[in-house]
């Protein structure tokens, strides 16, 4: 897999950064630590503050990313800036023949994010959309104890973000954030990796704006109705007008139901409530950066494939649609 122009008796990957923010602290630690790897130059929003940031992980900081993506030096592009760029700086990397890590979203439209996915193949180049809620404690406690519920009837997702005043932010920005469910891709990515695939999609969303370029609350609703009958709640809400903190999974079936609250899980049935280990969500940055150096120096297989995360961005877009039309959206039209 490793087929740069580095040899492998270097055994180091030579990675560029975009992003300075929560994900590219994380990853920047990640790659220190790990011997196979080198970080050779971060981009950021400012060039002072990219200063301040490459400093503390001995990288050259750079104003630009389209300057980054065209250095010989670097074989890997991790891409942790705001949604609106993944897509193009993807595409700019690959065709300059690196191998990309992108925070999920790949792309806010789908065809782009088809075309970059044919490229990284074109290119035989390693492509890797982050889904490190697949990695977390939540995800596993809920792989682990899925069966025990039986037949599945009802499954309930929901994660309310309560912040005043809401931060000024590209986060509370329509156009770089995107669509909320494209945005937060994480919601859906759950209920498609255990669930399988969608047949139709309803949503409703809200917005309350007071300023021209941030607003303060989102709010969105969305309901899916998997191939396999399953019916699933999906509800995302962060910002002022939002009081009530909620990070809640219940999956209700014939013959019991799971309850994750919070970090604390447990399996309810009649009469009797059994608490379920929960695990960390700590270090999930590091174990998806260790997961691809192993990919790229040993072939080891990835938890999840771009075609998967394209699938769950496809229903992510049929939610955005039936939120702008008012109609139910099938799959199959996506």
């Amino acid at each position: 897999m490793y087929n740069s122009e580095a040899t492998l008796e270097q055994a180091k990957v030579r990675v560029g950064l975009v992003g300075t923010g929560y994900a590219a602290k994380f990853r920047s630690e990640a790659l220190l630590q790990d011997e196979r790897s080198h970080l050779v130059a971060i981009v950021g929003h400012t060039l002072e503050n990219t200063q301040a940031f490459a400093q503390d992980y001995q990288a050259e900081a750079m104003s630009s990313w389209q300057q980054l993506v065209e250095r010989e030096d670097i074989d890997l592009v991790i891409i942790s800036t705001i949604n609106r760029d993944h897509g193009a700086i993807a595409r700019a990397a690959l065709t300059h023949g690196k191998h990309v890590i992108v925070e999920y979203p790949l792309a806010l439209d789908v065809v782009e994010a088809e075309e970059i996915i044919a490229l990284a193949k074109s290119q035989n180049k390693l492509l890797h959309v982050e889904h490190i809620e697949l990695l977390g404690g939540l995800h596993q406690a809920l792989k682990q104890n899925i069966e025990k519920v039986g037949d599945i009837f009802y499954v309930r997702y929901s994660t309310i973000a309560p912040r005043y005043p809401a931060p000024r932010k590209w986060t509370y920005n329509h156009e770089l954030f995107g669509f909320p469910l494209i945005g937060a891709l994480s919601r859906l990515h759950r209920l498609t990796d255990l669930f399988g695939e969608v047949f139709t999609v309803n949503c409703h969303q809200r917005f309350w704006q007071t300023e021209p370029e941030y607003y303060q609350t989102c709010f969105c609703l969305t309901q899916l109705c998997f191939n396999n009958g399953l019916l699933a709640q999906v509800v995302y809400g962060k910002g002022e007008t939002l009081w009530q903190q909620e990070r809640k999974f219940e999956v209700h079936g014939e013959k019991g139901g799971l309850i994750f609250d919070g970090d604390q899980g447990f399996f309810v049935q009649a009469g009797e409530t059994t608490p379920i280990e929960v695990g960390t969500r700590r270090g999930l940055f590091a174990k998806d950066t260790t997961m691809v150096l192993d990919r790229i120096f040993n072939g080891t297989p990835l938890y999840v494939t771009p075609e998967e995360s394209l699938y769950t961005l496809k229903v992510a877009e049929a939610a955005r649609r039936a939120a702008q039309t008012g109609l139910t959206i099938f799959m199959k039209d996506i």
